[in-house]
């Protein structure tokens, strides 16, 4: 069988392959907001009676160019499909299950069938969640850290432990011939303040980039509003194509920047932050709460250089637009309030 074969090839033949029994009819249709992978709600016919479900979610390569080379760039389709296929299984967190996941390098395509959690709710990254939604998030963030905490096994995997002083270096470089495109885009929507914040911290990417505040563990790298699911048993983490072995505080951080607004997190941040502390030490990590705080603070700028290369690496839409603009606006104001750039280089 061919292992990816991208939306127009997700046929019943091809199912009924991947899945190990005979799918007799298949209908797909859009679904989320993704822009480095298209996904499509199956719906599926059985020729016999099976504990599979009547739909999945597929996530295969976009279909606009300029996104699939960003995925090239970065790897993800490799590593989500990877992860899918030697992590997802051993998780017990809030992760959807996986019912199929390929990847093919030379054409640099993939493919995976995942749970449909619908009716769940996802998160509204331009509307920001709820303190509520995000404390259940925060769960399932402690559950998979607390997993991978200091993990050799974990350490070993090249396609998920990919930092080193070569990528540290190609990332800041990337970003930094990236910003003047960014600033002509988005400078006179994010203002003034927003624009002296990065322009200040932008002499210390190289540097940034090469310090791993924190402990490594098993991190999303993407962990946002955007990418959660709520209104389940528990919170559910989708999007899995940044998934790296790195600083845990760095997704936490990013996290409640990017997802909570500004006022919102203001209020709440302390409490949450704690929360993580408290699952994270409660599953026997060895973490002192000074320790959390100050790496918490250290990866306040993660967003904006997450913000920086991938909004004018993907497709460019106007949803995000708006995003990348309201994203980067909280995180300014994140690293401001943390005095995040003290602690930079």
């Amino acid at each position: 069988m061919t292992p990816v074969p991208g939306a127009g090839g997700l046929t019943a033949s091809w199912l009924t392959d991947a899945l190990g029994i005979e799918v007799t009819a298949v209908r797909g249709e859009p679904v989320g907001t993704g822009q480095v992978s298209d996904s499509l709600r199956l719906h599926l016919s059985y020729a016999d009676e099976t504990a599979l479900p009547p739909t999945m979610v597929a996530k295969v390569p976009a279909a606009d160019p300029s996104s699939r080379a960003a995925a090239r760039a970065i790897r993800t389709y490799e590593v989500e499909a990877k992860f899918y296929a030697e992590l997802a299984h051993g998780l017990d967190a809030g992760i959807p299950a996986c019912y199929f996941s390929a990847y093919d390098p030379e054409p640099d395509e993939y493919t995976v069938l995942l749970a449909d959690l619908a009716p769940a709710r996802p998160g509204d990254q331009l509307a920001g969640i709820t303190p509520e939604d995000a404390a259940a998030a925060i769960t399932e963030l402690a559950a998979f850290h607390a997993a991978g905490w200091d993990d050799p096994a974990l350490a070993a995997l090249t396609w998920l432990n990919r930092h080193d002083a070569d990528a540290a270096a190609f990332t800041a470089a990337m970003v930094t011939d990236l910003y003047t495109g960014f600033k002509d885009r988005y400078a006179a929507d994010l203002g003034p303040e927003v624009i002296a914040l990065i322009e200040d911290f932008m002499p210390s990417l190289a540097a940034y980039l090469a310090d791993r505040e924190g402990p490594s563990t098993l991190a999303h790298g993407d962990f946002r509003a955007d990418n959660l699911l709520f209104g389940g048993p528990r919170a559910a983490v989708l999007d899995w194509q940044t998934c790296a072995y790195g600083p845990g505080l760095a997704d936490l951080s990013y996290f409640l920047g990017s997802s909570l607004p500004v006022e919102v997190r203001r209020a709440h941040e302390q409490d949450l932050v704690q929360r993580y502390h408290q699952a994270l030490t409660g599953q026997g990590v060895h973490l002192a709460w000074d320790d959390c705080w100050t790496a918490y603070r250290h990866h306040a700028f993660h967003g904006i250089v997450m913000a920086i290369g991938a909004s004018m690496l993907v497709e460019r839409t106007p949803r995000g637009d708006e995003m990348f603009c309201t994203m980067t606006t909280r995180h300014a104001h994140h690293a401001l309030d943390l005095h995040a750039l003290s602690l930079i280089g």
